[in-house]
C-alpha cells in the first residue's frame, strides 16, 4: 500500500520520470521556511546558493528539519522503498526579473551515484509559474540507460556551474511543472530538465533535496556521507548535525565534502 502517493501519481512517475504537484507544506510552514532562507541570504550577503552547493543542509539546522519531514519521507518511500538517505541538497532562487536560467541537463551525469537512480524533491517556497521560470522536463527522458553528452558552455547567466547543456533538445516535447508555494515536484535524476528566467515581480525560491535508496553508492570518492531518513542507511556514513547555523565545524564539513567532490573530477552542479 502506498503511503501518500496515488496510483495515478505513480503512473505519472513511471512514464514521465517526474511527478507534480504534491502538497507538502502548510501555509505557516512555507512562510517559516521561506523567512529562514531569506535570513540566510541576508547573513551571507546573497551568497547562500553559490556557497552551499550540493550539501546546503550541512551548516543549516532548519534544512535538516525540512529534509526529515515525515510527509516528505512518505512520498520518497513510495518511489524508492523503505531504506532512504538524503545525500545532498541545494538552493535554487531567482530574484524578481532575474535573467538567469538553467539549461537542459541530466543530474545523474554529475552526481556519481550508482546505479544512477537518485531522485530530487524540489520544494517551492514561493510560487513557481510559467512567468517566474518554473521547471520544465522532457517526459520519458529518464528511461534510456545511456547518459547524454553535455556541452559545458559557461554561459554567464546559466545557474549551473559550468553551463552544462544538452544540445538539440526537442522543446516541443517539454512540459512545465508549475507549483504553488508549499508544493513540491519530484524528478528522476536522469530526466532532462531546465528552467527559464524569472519575469515575475516576485522571487522564485526553491529547495532541491537529493534522495536515494540506501543501496545506491557514491562511486567517485570514498567515505560518502548522508542523512539517514528512514530504514537502514547501509554503507552511507552519518553526517554531522550543525550545532548552530554556519558553525565552524559544519562549514568545515561542507568544505571537506566539496574538496572530495572536486578532486573526484566530477563537475559541480
Amino acid at each position: 500500500m502506498n503511503n501518500i502517493l496515488t496510483n495515478q501519481q505513480l503512473g505519472q512517475w513511471k512514464s514521465a520520470g517526474a511527478l507534480w504537484p504534491v502538497d507538502l507544506l502548510s501555509q505557516e510552514e512555507t512562510i517559516r521556511f521561506r523567512d529562514k532562507y531569506l535570513a540566510l541570504e541576508a547573513a551571507t550577503n546573497g551568497g547562500a546558493q553559490g556557497r552551499f552547493r550540493m550539501k546546503a543542509h550541512l551548516p543549516v539546522p532548519w534544512m535538516w528539519e525540512l529534509i526529515r519531514l515525515p510527509r516528505l519521507a512518505d512520498a520518497i518511500e513510495d518511489l524508492v522503498g523503505p531504506d532512504i538517505v538524503c545525500w545532498g541538497s541545494s538552493f535554487f532562487a531567482k530574484s524578481a526579473h532575474d535573467p538567469r536560467f538553467i539549461s537542459w541537463h541530466q543530474d545523474s551525469v554529475y552526481y556519481g551515484i550508482d546505479p544512477p537512480d537518485s531522485i530530487t524533491a524540489w520544494i517551492a517556497l514561493t510560487d513557481a509559474t510559467t512567468l517566474s521560470g518554473c521547471m520544465r522536463i522532457i517526459p520519458g527522458s529518464h528511461i534510456s540507460t545511456q547518459f547524454v553528452q553535455h556541452e559545458e558552455t559557461r554561459a554567464p547567466n546559466n545557474m549551473l556551474s559550468r553551463g552544462q547543456t544538452i544540445r538539440d533538445v526537442n522543446e516541443s516535447l517539454a512540459v512545465e511543472m508549475p507549483l504553488v508555494a508549499g508544493q513540491m515536484s519530484i524528478h528522476h535524476n536522469k530526466t532532462f530538465h531546465a528552467s527559464e528566467p524569472n519575469q515575475a515581480d516576485w522571487p522564485r525560491i526553491g529547495v532541491a533535496i537529493h534522495f536515494a535508496a540506501s543501496h545506491l553508492r557514491q562511486v567517485n570518492f570514498d567515505g560518502a556521507t548522508a542523512i539517514p531518513v528512514r530504514g537502514n542507511p547501509r554503507h552511507w556514513l552519518p553526517e554531522p548535525y550543525p550545532d548552530s547555523e554556519m558553525s565552524p565545524a559544519s562549514l568545515k564539513a561542507l568544505e571537506d565534502f566539496l574538496a572530495a567532490y572536486r578532486s573526484s573530477g566530477r563537475k559541480q552542479h
